[in-house]
């Protein structure tokens, strides 16, 4: 009986620990939207003064 009870807490705690990354993931790819323009618009200042 302990035995199935650990289990069933090992497989809810990948759950969420899939559910964190996924959060995770999903605030790293807004920011990188965000900012992409950004640092798209930096290089090519760079880009242009080199020139």
């Amino acid at each position: 009986m302990l035995r199935s009870f650990f289990a069933k807490e090992e497989g809810q705690g990948l759950v969420e620990y899939a559910l964190i990354l996924v959060l995770i993931a999903i605030v790293v790819i807004g920011i990188l939207t965000l900012l992409g323009s950004r640092v798209s618009q930096v290089f090519s200042t760079i880009d242009s003064g080199l020139r």
